[in-house]
């Protein structure tokens, strides 16, 4: 089946706070935004404001009276303009999305210029501040969203570590600006720009160039995207070489020893590859041609590259052309030749040489690379799982320091606030820096990380991040990595942050778990109670209505003939009728909580509401309630008997509180979309701190008169005004005693030959 409809702007569930700010109005029919989304086609049926003001004045969208108020206050002009941004906005974010999916089938390469949005690339120069910056003021003008992408290549994998540090604080610092960053790794940098670009339809690239060319720089990198990617739109932003202010430093320099002692080691066994390698030629080689003398030494390129890097393999290449003329070369023992072709075998194989050690460096980092990409995503499942079968916030603990450790090579605490609200450790980590309560206590209350890598108090040597879900900071996570560089890297870092997202989530669940077996608890509780109170006042209900009866015609009877028992029969019958509307309050509390609450609203006038509800008091009242209505005849559509229970509840309890002889007011006026009632009393008022819990079941005041009663009466009038789409509420009264508000939605009453029609 195929369905149609129409729905408003102001109606999706996702804008409704959007236009409660624009308008002042709150729109209570929504429709949830999945319900919109999938949607297999939308159309935007839109109208200039004023058009639409003109179809409200002919009477085309509302009945005369309706219209009048709506163009006052919903359809003012400005507010129209607002609803019709949005529902552009709306449109366009369903199309993006469609355009989306439709580039990513497979053919759809280039790049659609259908808005502006930019690729900043940080990483074939220096990392500069000044380049970031000028990236963000860009996107800031146009309105576009824009990403910042670092290409960690091999050549940018041997940079100095002041200048590593400098491209990863120039992509902190775009993050930080609002870009949505990402490190690739590739070989090719143009390429690897080119194809997230294209992926992402970024069709504007910014660039750095320095001011001063050296001239062993070759093709500039922006001459290759030019080249490769002619649907591209280049920027270039010229750049100092220097950083625009000094790069973050630390303690921390294992890792360049760590580098240098590494490529010590590769050209040490360098050398002594190609001298094992030499020695064996000379011994049982000496039969074979020269050129498989050359073939053995690429081959012993091959392995120094393969396990060594770069580096030592080049110094083997140059080490065992020299061996290949010093000792198979004639003359043998010096480095001249007496032949000049093989000065061409010496270039060939040094050539080749460099080549085939390049190639096996890249293919080497590439598969470092991959390493670490299948290590990252083993360890998130290998811990997602362990989280998700832990069954108390000591194993979660104990689960995430566990993972930190393996993956970070960092030590790791989590921090949740105790009953008294200070956060304390759930484990013991042997060695670990103590951190500063001050900072943990912050970056719990603002939900905002700290410490090393941020931009709050970053010269300490651990970082606290905070673990949140949804709606709540459920504790905090500090860890202090052996080294902190893996604070700076911002794909490290996101791992990190997906950590804490797996931790938070997993502390949620037990949260949540332990929410719904309390509830699934009181839930039984709650039943087990009704059934017995509804029992409990079904059987009473009978036998209270007999004794009613009977104390009616006692009382009648005796003030007939005049006797002094008749007072005492007087009493006996109004204790029989309160006793009659506790027993009443009970069979309504259940049948509320059963679901049997069907509203049968029907059009009355507020004064014969409140007179009934009044007429029904009169014998236990001893003051007249004073009534400030708004123009007689004025309608209401409600549920009659259920509505005047609301009122007698209220005085009822204005009565018990404040005293028969305390004064008591109805006040009732009608604000433009909504009835408001107001029923007062000059009593003690309400406690402080009660304002809400009195509405809630079985909940009653500090003062009791001698009056019966379970604490029902508010409930069940804020569950008849709930389903009538009203509010309750309380409030002390500046003169004194407390003030209890009803606001309902005022409908449109029917024009007067509808109610013929009806007769």
């Amino acid at each position: 089946m195929t369905f149609f409809t129409t729905v408003n702007v102001q109606h999706l569930e996702s804008l409704n706070d959007v236009v409660s700010g624009v308008t002042g109005i709150q729109v209570r029919e929504t429709v949830p935004d999945p319900f919109f989304d999938a949607a297999d086609d939308v159309v935007l049926v839109d109208l200039p404001p004023d058009d639409l003001r003109q179809r409200l004045n002919e009477g085309k969208v509302y009945i005369a009276g309706q219209a009048e108020r709506a163009i006052e206050h919903f359809f003012r002009k400005g507010n129209l303009i607002a609803l019709r941004e949005l529902a552009l906005r709306r449109t366009a974010d369903r199309v993006d999305d469609q355009m989306r999916a439709w580039r990513g089938r497979p053919g759809e390469e280039k790049v659609w210029h259908t808005r502006d949005a930019i690729l900043l690339c940080i990483g074939h120069n220096t990392g500069s501040e000044k380049l970031v910056r000028a990236a963000a003021r860009l996107a800031a003008r146009l309105g576009s969203v824009w990403h910042a992408v670092y290409v960690e290549t091999p050549a940018l994998h041997r940079l100095p570590e002041k200048q590593r540090r400098a491209i990863l604080s120039a992509l902190r610092l775009a993050q930080e600006l609002g870009a949505e960053t990402a490190t690739l790794s590739d070989p090719a940098e143009d390429k690897a720009v080119i194809r997230y670009a294209r992926e992402h339809n970024l069709g504007k690239i910014v660039l750095g160039r320095p001011t001063t060319r050296r001239w062993w720089r070759s093709d500039s990198f922006a001459d290759k995207l030019a080249h490769h990617a002619p649907d591209l739109d280049l920027m270039i932003v010229a750049l100092d070489e220097p950083p625009s202010r000094p790069v973050l430093q630390t303690a921390d320099s294992r890792t360049f020893k760590d580098k240098w002692r590494v490529q010590i080691q590769g050209c040490v066994v360098a050398v002594a590859l190609c001298a094992i390698i030499t020695l064996i030629a000379m011994q049982w080689l000496m039969a074979f041609d020269a050129a498989n003398l050359v073939m053995v030494y690429l081959l012993g390129v091959v392995v120094i590259a393969l396990f060594y890097g770069r580096w030592p393999s080049v110094l083997a290449t140059f080490i065992n052309v020299a061996s290949f003329d010093l000792f198979f070369i004639a003359p043998r023992g010096t480095l001249a030749v007496s032949d000049v072709q093989y000065l061409l075998t010496f270039a060939v194989m040094l050539t080749v040489g460099l080549v085939i050690g390049n190639l096996t460096a890249g293919v080497r980092y590439q598969a470092r690379v991959a390493r670490y990409r299948e290590q990252r995503t083993r360890h998130l499942y290998e811990m997602s799982k362990a989280l998700a079968v832990g069954r108390s916030q000591q194993d979660i603990a104990a689960t995430s320091e566990q993972f930190i450790a393996s993956t970070f090579q960092a030590r790791s605490q989590v921090l949740l606030p105790g009953e008294n609200g200070k956060l304390a450790p759930l484990t013991h980590q042997q060695g670990m820096t103590p951190w500063d309560d001050a900072i943990a206590q912050w970056s719990f209350d603002k939900g905002q990380p700290a410490g090393a890598g941020t931009d709050t108090l970053p010269g300490v040597p651990y970082q606290i991040l905070p673990l949140k879900s949804a709606d709540k900071t459920h504790g905090l996570l500090v860890v202090e990595p052996g080294n902190l560089r893996q604070l700076m890297i911002p794909e490290q870092q996101r791992l990190l942050e997906t950590f804490t997202l797996l931790v938070a989530s997993a502390l949620e669940r037990l949260t949540l778990t332990a929410s719904e077996e309390q509830a699934r608890f009181a839930s039984e509780r709650e039943s087990i109670r009704n059934a017995l109170l509804a029992a409990l006042s079904h059987d009473l209900r009978t036998p209270l209505t007999v004794l009613f009866g009977q104390a009616e015609i006692l009382t009648l009877d005796l003030a007939s003939e005049g006797s002094p028992h008749a007072r005492q029969a007087s009493e006996i019958r109004q204790h029989v009728l309160n006793t009659t509307r506790l027993v009443n309050n009970l069979l309504d509390m259940a049948r509320i909580q059963s679901g049997g609450f069907n509203l049968k609203k029907e059009w009355l006038t507020l004064e014969e509401v409140v007179g009934s509800a009044l007429q029904m008091l009169e014998p236990g009242l001893s003051a007249p309630i004073n009534l400030s209505l708004p123009a007689p005849l004025t309608l209401i559509h409600v549920d009659g008997p259920l509505f005047e229970r609301v009122l007698i509840n209220l005085l009822e309890n204005a009565v018990k509180y404040a005293g028969p002889a305390a004064q008591i007011g109805i006040d009732a006026s009608v604000d433009g979309e909504h009835l408001q009632l107001d029923v007062w009393d000059n009593g003690p008022g309400i406690p402080s701190g009660m304002e809400q819990r009195v509405f809630d079941k079985f909940s009653r005041g500090n003062k009791e008169s001698s009056v019966p009663g379970v604490g029902l009466g508010l409930a069940i009038c804020q569950a008849i005004v709930d389903v009538h789409g009203g509010t309750i509420s309380v409030h002390n009264r500046a003169q004194g005693g407390a003030c209890f508000r009803v606001t309902l939605p005022q409908e449109i009453p029917p024009e007067l030959e509808d109610f013929h029609e009806d007769m």
